[in-house]
């Protein structure tokens, strides 16, 4: 196997991403003490040059690293072993399993797309285009405060009780409700649980389905999080090809022929990260195939509210007929993700084995929160502020769109979302993208590169840009960042 300068050996396990194996070899040597707190790291390309690899294979590598906690980069100057690890014994750090997990490589932890989402808590000066969440400053706190108060009065010593795991009543009604109404989702309340945020749906739904050693089929560019929660849960993951019109149907057909699939994870509406929709024909063949191999389809729709071009397109769970779909939403991206609120609407028997996951984990969610929401549901507030919100998030994208067209359009190459709060735009010419990305985040601006969502880990030369966090003003200015960085 190739060598570091400290001898680092990779894993003899060809089927686990190279830059995993770069990862997990850097943290074994850190808790064996050959690698010590404060220590510096060679640089990302003394360390692909010296491993034979791509110098962005490193860089993945080492914000894998980050993300866990093992190391801390600071642009320009460097890597090093994080400082405040704790040491036991002779310089070594308590040892770390995770049972059942696949050949595929143990836990992605933290992606790197989720780092400009914690550095948003202490780098106020940095704006972060790929942080995937709302603009807190468009939240309704007073009317959340005013309808939190009112409802605690009127009934705090039930809310504040114990209550069912599977989460409030009103708010499962409301949720039942909603997804019949806009969704075209004929659910009931029994159909639906609720979570700590929809990390902890996919959670749960891979501890109810997913058995050590199952093969779940993923989409090969998507959402690193949801293939980590698979992951612990013991999962093969096996990942599918996107094109434009979504995840590959006949791959994964092409796969259920060879292999017996569980599941399948997928983000149909607005495909995570490149905002396409899934073409009909293809929801139509991903149903058909699911009823004739019996696999589950863990739908994940994270922005249903958020389309600007004509009507959404229904779920899957719409049409699902033969009871083949887990559905996933959140309330994070219309509200605020710190309030913790997503759903599930399943079949009633598993909705019912969710809950009882749910009781073993967290017992029972915030219910004085759930029932605030679900009054919120029921006078129409909640629906006010969406609209809202939908209007503002279309002006934000035109301007995000004008601004690139405009400064960066020899540059970047991509398609107007139909919906969604992010764009995917892929390299136009040839350019350093770690580099152009390097000396962006030192003027201010952060951006993830396509290699974040990426399976495999390589790169696609293509960046994901998130537009609902910032005003049309702050958007334009941080194009020009980005485009003067790249001259």
């Amino acid at each position: 196997m190739p060598k570091t300068p400290w001898s680092l050996a990779l894993d003899a396990d060809p089927t686990a991403p190279v830059f995993l194996q770069i990862a997990r070899a850097v943290e074994r040597d850190v808790r064996r003490g050959r690698l010590f707190p404060g220590q510096r790291l060679p640089g990302a390309r003394t360390l692909a040059r010296t491993l034979g690899v791509h110098r962005n294979t490193v860089v993945a590598a080492i914000a894998e690293l980050a993300a866990q906690g093992w190391v801390r980069s600071a642009p320009a100057r460097g890597t090093w072993v994080e400082s405040s690890l704790p040491l036991d014994g002779a310089h070594r750090l308590p040892g770390r399993r995770v049972p059942g997990l696949s050949a595929l490589g143990g836990p992605l932890g933290a992606p790197p797309a989720f780092l400009g989402d914690r550095e948003l808590t202490r780098a106020g000066d940095v704006m972060h285009l790929s942080a995937g969440t709302p603009d807190p400053r468009l939240f309704p706190v007073e009317l959340i405060a005013r309808t939190w108060r009112r409802v605690v009065r009127r009934s705090g010593k039930r809310l504040l009780e114990y209550g069912d795991p599977a989460g409030s009543a009103p708010l499962r009604r409301a949720l039942a409700q909603l997804a019949a109404d806009v969704r075209g989702v004929p659910a009931t309340a029994e159909n639906v649980v609720v979570t700590r945020g929809s990390q902890m749906a996919l959670e749960l739904l891979a501890r109810a389905v997913v058995s050590p050693g199952d093969t779940v089929a993923v989409e090969a560019l998507g959402y690193r999080p949801a293939w980590e929660a698979l992951q612990l849960a013991g999962a093969r993951l096996a990942p599918i090809p996107v094109d434009g019109e979504g995840l590959d149907v006949s791959a994964l057909e092409a796969l259920a022929r060879r292999h017996a699939v569980r599941a399948v994870y997928v983000t149909p509406h607005h495909q995570f990260p490149t905002t396409v929709t899934m073409s009909a024909a293809r929801r139509l063949a991903l149903l058909a195939l699911a009823r004739r191999h019996r696999l589950l389809v863990i739908e994940d729709d994270y922005d249903h509210e958020f389309h600007y071009e004509g009507r959404p397109v229904h779920p899957l769970l719409a049409a699902d007929e033969a009871g083949v779909v887990a559905y996933v939403g959140t309330l994070s991206k219309v509200l605020a993700p710190g309030l913790r609120l997503g759903f599930v609407i399943a079949p009633t028997a598993l909705a019912a084995r969710l809950a009882r996951l749910r009781a073993v984990t967290d017992r029972q969610g915030d219910h004085p929160m759930e029932a605030t929401v679900a009054e919120l549901l029921e006078e129409g507030e909640l629906q006010r502020h969406v609209r809202k919100m939908r209007v503002t998030y279309q002006r934000r994208r035109d301007a995000l769109v004008a601004a690139l067209r405009a400064q960066l359009g020899d540059t970047l190459a991509f398609d107007v979302p139909a919906g969604g709060i992010s764009l995917w735009a892929r390299l136009a010419r040839p350019l350093s993208l770690d580099g152009w990305l390097s000396r962006a985040r030192r003027e201010g601006v952060s951006v993830a590169a396509g290699a974040t969502y990426r399976f495999d880990g390589q790169e696609p030369r293509a960046v994901r840009l998130v537009f609902a966090r910032y005003t049309e003003r702050e958007l334009e200015r941080a194009v020009a960042t980005l485009a003067r960085v790249a001259r």
